[in-house]
């Protein structure tokens, strides 16, 4: 039974973190001692949970550089964008701080002579948070932060790709003065992961990752009545109408589709471009995506960094290999890039044309750097494929008209529709999805909404 964690990074191979698991009495510690804080936590005036968040985000965010270079080394992001999540975490935390009163203020129902209602946000209890490694502190803070700040205790596991940012967030907290044991960290195995979830002592789940890790959560919490939020999978369209800004449309969807190496479950994964524009729309893109950078994380020149393992980026090789024997046109030469090489972390992006829905780089989730470009001739045909997915996370629409791509928004199978923009969590709005992207709710005043339960209040104040 495999005993030590080993984060390996896609940099060069090295063994970057090694972590002992938690063994069953660690973990029976870890669940005692954070029921018992718990129960203290929820009665802390929201005021003062806030004012410890806030503490510990000065201190996460005082720590940039360091948290950047971790992150590059861990899961690959290049130095010259790893700060952008370090930020983007303090931005999502801080919002859901500022509402926190606001959206887990008591409802006051309308006035009845002789009667007192109102329904009141009590916390659920322990949170587990299973957060993933590709963007592991934004993913994570979407649970952790509302969690607690609804007076819940929260345990993290992180992806064994990064166990330092579940050591770097309690830490920031812990210095806060966050009280003991309300806010832990667990390395887990797989199997001890799902153990816990069927833990009495756990009364909410948060995973993001895979549909695989999805169905596992679920089943785990099966006949245990707890809530689950799920942000799962993803094959996320765009549709550029004929009346498109080209250009503007162009630099955002490609770096929607490469950001981050595409490992983002709301990245673009396929481009459905009206025939009026589809070719201008392929020689301008093929032409960005050949001023990518491919190489070492930590160089600050670096726009293109490795993929988190060598076998993913095989994975995404051999989805371009498939559909170019299928008829796809691949767009760029590999050799191109010197650091490409089959077995490696390494991977030149690529542009595929000729591209229909038999493809599975064109259904199934890549999590790399490729994207499909289609023609269409209609709005309603670009619908069409746009819903023809079996994933439902976000969808974007380039179009100078707002008044048509409301319509079609509202027809899009989708968590998230955008428009003229793409692959971003705006932290006023319900981040969810539908399908096999999972279930839930995070962020915006809605996502305290799944970190707290309804507790009605019905007072006969006149006998």
């Amino acid at each position: 039974m495999r005993t030590r964690l080993h984060c390996i990074s896609p940099i060069d191979g090295s063994v970057y973190v090694e972590r002992p698991l938690a063994s069953a009495a660690e973990i029976a510690r870890a669940l005692e001692r954070a029921e018992r804080a718990q129960h203290e936590w929820r009665r802390t005036p929201l005021a003062e949970r806030v004012s410890v968040t806030r503490q510990a985000l000065d201190i996460f965010a005082g720590r940039e550089d360091q948290l950047a270079e971790e992150l590059c080394w861990m899961m690959g992001r290049p130095i010259r964008y790893a700060p952008g999540e370090i930020r983007g975490f303090v931005e999502r935390a801080s919002y859901m701080a500022d509402i926190a009163s606001e959206a887990l203020a008591d409802i006051h129902l309308p006035e009845k002579p002789g009667f007192t209602r109102l329904i009141r946000r009590e916390p659920l209890g322990l949170a587990l948070v299973i957060a993933p490694w590709n963007y592991p502190y934004l993913t994570a803070v979407n649970a952790v932060v509302p969690a607690l700040l609804a007076g819940n205790g929260v345990l993290l596991k992180h992806s064994a790709q990064t166990p330092l940012c579940a050591e770097r967030m309690v830490e920031a907290f812990v210095e806060a003065g966050l009280p003991e044991g309300v806010f832990q960290f667990l390395h887990l195995s797989h199997a001890d992961t799902e153990l816990l979830i069927q833990s009495p002592a756990i009364h909410h789940v948060a995973f993001t990752g895979s549909v695989a890790g999805g169905a596992m959560v679920e089943r785990a919490a099966a006949g245990r009545f707890i809530s689950t939020g799920l942000e799962l999978g993803g094959k996320d369209p765009a549709y550029v109408r004929a009346d498109a800004d080209l250009a503007q449309a162009v630099a955002t969807a490609i770096d929607g589709a490469f950001f981050n190496s595409g490992q983002s479950c709301c990245g673009i994964e396929r481009i459905y471009v009206h025939a009026d524009l589809f070719e201008d729309f392929v020689e301008q893109s093929v032409a960005l995506v050949r001023q990518y950078r491919l190489g070492r994380s930590d160089d600050p020149e670096t726009t293109l960094g490795p993929l988190v393992r060598a076998d993913v980026a095989d994975f995404v090789r051999g989805q371009v290999a498939e559909a170019v024997g299928q008829g796809a046109r691949a767009h760029i030469d590999p050799a191109e890039f010197d650091l490409d090489r089959a077995g490696s972390a390494y991977l030149a992006p690529q542009v595929l044309t000729d591209v229909n829905h038999s493809m599975r780089v064109m259904t199934e989730e890549s999590f790399g750097p490729v994207v499909g470009i289609q023609k269409v001739q209609d709005d309603e045909e670009a619908l069409a494929l746009m819903n023809d997915s079996q994933y439902g996370l976000t969808a974007a629409i380039f179009s100078r008209d707002a008044e048509v791509a409301m319509a079609l928004a509202d027809r899009v199978e989708t968590g998230t529709v955008f428009l003229n923009r793409c692959d971003y969590l705006d932290p006023a709005l319900a981040w969810t999805g539908i399908k096999q992207s999972g279930r839930g709710c995070t962020l915006s005043r809605v996502g305290y909404e799944h970190l707290t339960r309804p507790k009605s209040f019905h007072f006969k104040t006149q006998l």
